[in-house]
């Protein structure tokens, strides 16, 4: 299951089941669970904690320093969960020590070709990033949240579950849960209602989230008195408990 000519350094864990393709380099203080596909040209380097029965393709680089200049080679860590397929030329670093010292990714996500994670972010589970969507330090992208192609995140920001970026978006403040954001300059243009009804949320439940959407939108109301309203329908609507909790704690502040 190890290509002859890959460069596995001996200190690096790789469990049953594992294969490496042609020419893949995995460095030091680097485990790999169970199941786990490296494809040929695969750069590893730790230290970095892979789970089980992930896929990743040719000429990744996976836990390499962090791009910040505050880096001066302390210990830090990339973590990856389980089952995510990870394109071609993604990149993925390691934390900083300014930060929490660790770069997260969770389950079942998508990085798709030139996809970039920089270092302390955090991704959830079920995420997709379409080609070449980056993050920069420090974001945050919870579950079910898509990333069209080219979508560039500003550091610090949080993505909210099941929200959605249109190709090319430019998102430099916090996108709430189930927003919908594009065009240029970007700004929201409704809920991701599609997404939605994929992932199962009833009509009325959708209903409800609009409406919520277009209290936070549309009504001219400041935003602490929209959470409060928002935060009242919660008894009927609990999928609107996580709107509330995210509107509460926003750290720059929501996209208009």
């Amino acid at each position: 299951m190890i290509h002859s000519t890959a460069i596995i350094d001996p200190s690096a864990e790789l469990a049953d089941g594992v294969s490496v393709g042609p020419y893949s380099v995995i460095g030091a203080n680097v485990r790999i669970d169970a199941g786990t596909m490296v494809g040929p040209h695969v750069v590893i380097k730790g230290p970095t904690h892979i789970g089980k029965d992930n896929r990743i393709f040719q000429f990744a680089s996976v836990g390499e320093d962090p791009q910040d200049k505050k880096y001066h080679g302390e210990s830090t860590r990339l973590e990856i969960g389980d089952r995510n397929i990870i394109r071609e030329y993604c990149t993925l670093h390691r934390g900083t020590a300014h930060d929490k010292g660790v770069t997260a990714i969770g389950d079942d996500n998508l990085l798709m070709a030139y996809t970039h994670v920089a270092h302390d972010c955090s991704v959830g589970n079920q995420v997709i990033m379409a080609n070449a969507a980056s993050l920069a330090g420090h974001v945050v992208v919870e579950d079910y949240a898509i990333l069209g192609g080219f979508s560039l995140v500003h550091q610090f920001c949080k993505i909210g579950p099941y929200s959605f970026s249109a190709m090319g978006s430019v998102i430099t403040r916090d996108i709430p849960p189930y927003v919908m954001v594009g065009s240029r300059p970007t700004k929201p243009h409704g809920i991701n209602s599609v997404g939605l009804e994929r992932q199962g949320f009833s009509p009325e439940a959708i209903r409800q989230i609009r409406k919520a959407y277009k209290i936070v939108y549309m009504s001219g109301m400041k935003l602490e008195d929209a959470i409060r309203m928002l935060a009242q329908m919660t008894v009927e609507t609990p999928e609107l408990q996580r709107m509330v909790e995210f509107l509460r704690h926003t750290g720059r502040s929501i996209l208009r």
